[in-house]
């Protein structure tokens, strides 16, 4: 099971008390993109066995979307962060590269 710690209130919550949103860091498109650009914001998805940067939400308590960093292999999580981050902080990227000395990042 999945322990994840709110950013924002600081409350380490089960899984069952958060729900997924999916990849973050996403680029979004909208008016004026072309058709392959809006397809791949809708469909294309990144799956990797590893180092993936996923959005959750605090349901059950302070309601506020955060950013999680985890292993999709071992379940590992490596940090949590606010939702409003462009891209992943620098010491959380410190801090994965130190567990997994042979990661170049998830682009």
């Amino acid at each position: 099971m999945l322990i994840l710690t709110c950013p924002y209130c600081g409350v380490r919550a089960e899984e069952t008390e958060l729900t997924a949103g999916g990849e973050a860091h996403l680029k979004r498109f909208g008016p004026g993109s072309t058709d392959a650009e809006f397809e791949s914001y809708m469909f294309a998805r990144a799956n990797p066995k590893g180092v993936h940067f996923e959005r959750w939400r605090h349901s059950y308590g302070c309601g506020k979307w955060f950013l999680a960093a985890r292993c999709t292999a071992t379940l590992e999580v490596f940090g949590t962060y606010p939702a409003q981050t462009s891209e992943p902080p620098a010491d959380l990227i410190a801090h994965i590269k130190a567990r997994r000395p042979g990661w170049e990042g998830d682009k």
